[in-house]
């Protein structure tokens, strides 16, 4: 299964290639055979990039994206953990815990590196939902590569654990933030998780 984000830029690249390769094999010239193989790596890169796989979902709290837990910060109320996602990782983000979408936030920023303590102020889409267990925060966070967030879900959506959510484009970082006395983390900084089948947290009794 392919992210519907990407089918743009696969399309596109599809189309170049093709439009090279019917190039190459009237004109047999070196340079068009170069493109060729330019724009063939350029699609496969896409394909990878753009996959978005089925997951069994975990329970409790689960991973909101792939890649690697890069922070675990408390902050005020609220804990925050952070995953970061490189360009080999599934791209699409997923709904952290069931609940509703009260709104959905764009912030300007920089263009830090997403691994960098400072990406926290690097442009970002915020999702406010409300949940069972009080506000539950998921961040999408740009870096150098990442010019986009794209959002699959709109304010007063119903969420379940595991919806997709949007997906940043391409490299990138996304935060979950919780109700510190809520919840009991279960993941650490290094831990490599997969969106929607990893636990990284779970709700504690009222």
């Amino acid at each position: 299964m392919l992210a519907r984000a990407g089918r743009p830029f696969l399309f596109t690249a599809a189309i170049a290639d093709a439009i090279a390769i019917e190039a190459f094999l009237y004109y047999r010239d070196l340079v068009i055979l170069v493109a060729v193989a330019a724009l063939t790596a350029v699609l496969i890169l896409f394909l990878q990039f753009f996959r978005d796989p089925e997951r069994r979902p975990a329970g409790g709290i689960v991973a909101a994206a792939d890649g690697r837990i890069l922070l675990i910060e408390k902050e005020g109320r609220n804990v925050r953990i952070g995953t970061f996602m490189n360009v080999t990782n599934v791209h699409v983000n997923r709904i952290p815990y069931p609940g509703y979408l009260v709104r959905v936030d764009d912030r300007q920023g920089k263009k830090r590196p997403a691994f960098s303590p400072k990406a926290s102020g690097n442009a970002q889409k915020r999702y406010l939902c409300g949940t069972p267990i009080g506000v539950v925060e998921v961040v999408q966070i740009t870096g150098l590569i990442a010019r986009r967030c794209v959002a699959y879900k709109r304010a007063g959506s119903i969420l379940s654990r595991g919806d997709r959510l949007g997906m940043v484009l391409f490299g990138s970082r996304v935060d979950v933030v919780l109700p510190a006395d809520r919840v009991k983390v279960l993941v650490h900084i290094g831990d490599g998780v997969h969106a929607n089948s990893t636990a990284i947290a779970e709700p504690l009794p009222w």
